[in-house]
């Protein structure tokens, strides 16, 4: 299965050229896709429903989108439902079971730009198997305001099972008017999980270190049973490489694929796109055999 993670930037390449087909092309052929920074309704991107447009530009894939900005569009009419928005975007060949959008910790600034970060998470059934996946965006602003976001994406997938279903208990009495026949009888909560992004952390810091484990003292990477692995090393790339955007014109790895894991010994390939234009990130791919 051939998993795709990419921060669009609105779709406005290197060349700060707008060119949203030029996105469509470079994600094609994807099973689950993970979008950031997709917009709704912004006069940077021609004031268009770039969800939409991505959802009917591809076709036949089911999709969420959680938005972390949400704001009132101005001049939009009151029943149009046109809100100014962005966020993140999941898009799968198989249906997406159920789904959840976490809002993450925020520090307000009055200085350099704040944004509200968001990941969306969805269920999904994976040959045989049901497994979480998660688009997400983490703060650009620094460790300090990122580690915070970080200790919350471990406790979302920590508490996932023990908070249980969005609907969960004996449906067969229809409780609340839910039936198992709705759609609502798909109870179980998965206990591993991709975790897709841009996590705007490099693998040196204290947030990579905490997302895939400490170095030993003793050579290697103590990952927990529990954990996540970076795919990319996974699949036998160099930590230091990998390369997905840059900081300050400096290369710099900062969108990631982390698996649980338990499925560590499943991951069989993961590459960086860097012929990829349409953005001033490239898109990571990723194949685990499920």
């Amino acid at each position: 299965m051939h998993f795709l993670t990419y921060n669009i930037r609105y779709a406005e390449g290197r060349d700060n050229k707008n060119d949203l087909p030029r996105i469509l092309a470079e994600i094609a052929g994807a099973d689950l896709i993970a979008l950031q920074e997709v917009d709704r309704y912004w006069p940077r991107s021609g004031n268009i429903d770039q969800v939409r447009a991505i959802a009917d530009g591809l076709g036949d894939y089911y999709w969420v989108y959680g938005p972390g900005v949400d704001l009132h569009a101005p001049g939009a009419a009151p029943a149009s439902g046109h809100r100014r928005q962005f966020g993140n975007m999941l898009l799968s060949r198989q249906p997406l079971l159920a789904c959840r959008h976490h809002l993450l910790p925020k520090y307000g600034s009055t200085g350099p730009l704040s944004i509200q970060r968001s990941a969306l998470e969805a269920t999904l059934r994976c040959g045989g198997r049901l497994l979480r996946v998660y688009s997400l965006h983490l703060t650009h602003l620094s460790g300090a305001t990122r580690l915070p976001q970080v200790e919350a994406l471990l406790a979302i997938h920590a508490n996932a099972a023990f908070e249980g279903a969005a609907i969960s208990g004996d449906l067969s009495g229809g409780q609340g008017g839910f039936a198992a026949g709705d759609g609502a009888g798909a109870q179980t909560v998965p206990e591993e999980a991709v975790m897709l992004g841009d996590f705007n952390f490099q693998p040196d810091s204290p947030e990579y270190a905490r997302m895939a484990g400490p170095l030993s003292d003793y050579g290697g990477r103590i990952t927990n049973p529990r954990g996540f692995v970076d795919a990319w090393c996974a699949a036998g790339g160099d930590v230091a490489g990998g390369f997905t955007s840059d900081v300050r014109g400096r290369p710099a790895r900062l969108d990631y694929c982390f698996v649980s894991s338990a499925l560590r010994n499943r991951i069989t390939a993961c590459r960086v796109d860097d012929q990829a234009a349409g953005s001033d990130h490239f898109p990571l791919w990723t194949r685990i055999e499920l």
